[in-house]
């Protein structure tokens, strides 16, 4: 049920389907699915009150969510959580929701991370950076983990 409003809600948003756009039954779909412990429909009310798609900005609520969805296993909520952390200052909180994000297969935040990292690098000593070099060497190990773990001869059939 939460699984069918949630999708619903993606194609109000989109006007997909043959339904009309509509944000406003978007987030009424969102918070139905939410209620029932919808780890993607928190993250999508937590993308809507982060850029104010159909609600006003408001960051704290845009936490709040991000933060029930990582807590259900959202991976993309773990990455925005860090981004999050990362601006306030706690570093080592947005790494340890960068890590989360990372072993579960988001490769945007390996991504992200090497571009903090190497944004830095000929510009701030190694001591005075957010992202050390030995975060993202901890950042890529996880990643390959992931990968490795995700091997199987099924797929890489299917892939050849």
């Amino acid at each position: 049920m939460m699984l069918k409003q949630c999708n619903l809600g993606n194609f109000y948003e989109k006007g997909q389907f043959g339904l009309p756009q509509s944000r406003v039954k978007a987030l009424e779909l969102w918070n139905r699915a939410a209620e029932l412990g919808h780890a993607p429909a928190y993250y999508n009310l937590g993308s809507s009150y982060e850029i104010g798609r159909g609600v006003g900005i408001d960051e704290k609520k845009a936490k709040h969510f991000y933060e029930l969805a990582a807590m259900k296993g959202n991976v993309l909520a773990r990455n925005f959580l860090g981004f999050f952390e990362l601006g306030e200052g706690n570093v080592e909180r947005a790494l340890k929701h960068f890590m989360f994000a990372i072993a579960g297969g988001c490769a945007g935040t390996l991504r992200e991370i090497r571009l903090e990292y190497m944004s830095t690098a000929n510009t701030i000593e190694e001591g005075h950076r957010r992202i050390t070099k030995e975060a993202f060497e901890k950042a890529m190990r996880a990643y390959q983990t992931y990968l490795d773990e995700i091997k199987s001869p099924q797929r890489d059939e299917a892939a050849a």
